[in-house]
């Protein structure tokens, strides 16, 4: 029976099936942090268990460390207890730390790609819900809870129900400053937030195979989104060239070997997936997020919808909600609406092409009086490139902080955080209410976008400054 990449990479890693119906399959890396990590290691040492392999597990200091220059554990006071933690658990299993100071420190979904600790083919663990970023380099990657996490540190196999197959197809040519954030938020905005429960998703189509792999992994951040189990992009060539070399990648025979074995990893031509889509890309515009979660998605040159159009009753209330919270009224036009902050970072949209693309954006402008700007590198290795490049100097010329290496205001977990009734736009991936702070109001973009909006004071196509057509 044709099979589709899905089932080669979950077939080659099924250890066993329980008699509860789901599947042990075995991890090949293994990525923790701070917020969970500590209680899942306590719990091992009250059950007298080891982890069963503690040279595939890593640990990365990235939720709650500080962003400032010269930071210490107690830069951020409300971290400093799950850094010690993370360090003490992990120094006591035998754990590789990838701690302050270190130079390759960063968010885990941003590291372990960019050292080759994760590869095509592979399946890949970590807690934390946007672990299927590195399926942009074709590998099956899992959220887990912290019981997930303890069963897993000490067996080295995960227990899943075996999730249904979806594909989305991605036709045409994107535009320019059009990119893979846009595209994702178009997929949850036509699929809904619950639109791939239950799937891994394969990404394919002209557009993916014209998208580098930073871009990639962003579509793929975002397949959690949509509430997929996980989601990846076949390898390639692109693929293969830009894994190359890393660290911690094979080399020499190791290496022609593992390229051959890759070059397999393709879904059967007359596969059948369980569900399938087509999104046509040519005539898509930037997105940006209006509402309170990332499903309630506008075209830059869009208008915020009227919740009497709703579907149903439950999806009117959610719209009304969300208007209220968001202090915007239905018809309103988002561009040209006043911004208090603007954040790029987070494991979404922190990569080298990332910060390039805010850079054109940003170079010989400066950030508008009355906005707050932070870019924060998702990784040291993207920080130092990153400056190596000269564009941390273009960010702060313009009047933007530039922080260290980790989660960041994502989820405000290290201090980073707006104020109260703060407009922001952010390149993260989570627009809830008080997600960034109490009472704040996120807009989810690109970077390309978000810079547009910094510089000048409120929400703009980043296709006007320009002079393109829209």
């Amino acid at each position: 029976m044709p099979r589709t990449l899905f089932d080669k990479i979950w077939d080659t890693h099924l250890v066993a099936r329980r008699i509860d119906g789901r599947d042990l399959i075995y991890i090949d890396r293994h990525v923790l942090h701070e917020l969970h990590a500590p209680h899942a290691f306590e719990q091992l040492e009250k059950q007298q268990r080891p982890v069963r392999r503690p040279d595939l597990t890593f640990s990365m200091q990235d939720h709650t460390v500080s962003t400032q220059p010269g930071r210490t554990d107690e830069t951020n006071p409300d971290g400093a207890a799950f850094l010690r933690a993370m360090r003490a658990g992990s120094k006591r299993n035998g754990i590789r730390v990838f701690d302050l100071g270190d130079p390759q420190q960063g968010i885990s979904h941003v590291v372990a790609p960019e050292i080759g600790m994760v590869l095509p083919g592979a399946t890949h663990a970590v807690p934390d819900s946007h672990a299927s970023t590195v399926g942009g380099l074709g590998a099956l990657a899992f959220g887990c809870g912290t019981t997930e996490l303890g069963h897993i540190l000490a067996t080295q196999v995960m227990a899943l129900k075996r999730p249904k197959s979806m594909r989305i197809r991605l036709d045409g040519k994107l535009g320019v400053h059009v990119t893979a954030k846009d595209v994702a938020l178009k997929i949850i905005a036509e699929l809904g937030v619950a639109g791939g429960r239950g799937f891994v998703v394969e990404y394919s189509g002209a557009v993916i195979r014209a998208m580098p792999i930073e871009q990639r992994m962003t579509l793929c951040n975002l397949n959690i989104e949509m509430g997929g189990r996980s989601g990846f992009v076949a390898p390639d060539d692109t693929t293969f060239n830009w894994i190359k070399g890393r660290p911690w990648t094979p080399t020499g025979t190791q290496w022609d070997e593992a390229l051959a074995q890759w070059r397999t990893l393709a879904s059967a031509a007359d596969a059948e997936f369980d569900s399938e889509h087509v999104l046509d890309c040519t005539s898509l515009e930037p997105q940006i997020t209006w509402g309170t979660d990332p499903g309630q998605v506008l075209a830059i040159s869009g208008r915020v919808p009227d919740p009497s159009g709703a579907s149903d009753q439950s999806q009117r209330a959610a719209m009304e909600s969300a208007l209220a919270y968001m202090d915007l009224k239905p018809g309103m036009a988002l561009a040209g609406l006043a911004v208090n902050r603007v954040f790029i970072g987070s494991c979404t949209n922190s990569r080298l092409t990332d910060l390039q693309a805010a850079a054109d954006v940003v170079r010989g402008r400066k950030v508008a009086q009355g906005v707050t700007a932070m870019v924060v590198p998702g990784s040291s290795t993207v920080k130092r490139e990153a400056e190596a490049l000269g564009l941390d100097r273009v960010f702060r010329d313009a009047g933007f902080f530039w922080g260290e290496s980790g989660c960041s205001m994502c989820a405000g977990g290290n201090g980073d955080r707006g104020k109260p009734y703060e407009r922001i736009v952010s390149t993260t991936n989570r627009n809830f209410e008080n997600r960034q702070g109490p009472k704040t109001r996120t807009h989810l973009t690109s970077p390309a976008t978000a810079a547009a909006a910094a510089v000048t004071g409120r929400i703009t196509d980043v296709r006007q400054l320009f002079g393109g057509d829209v």
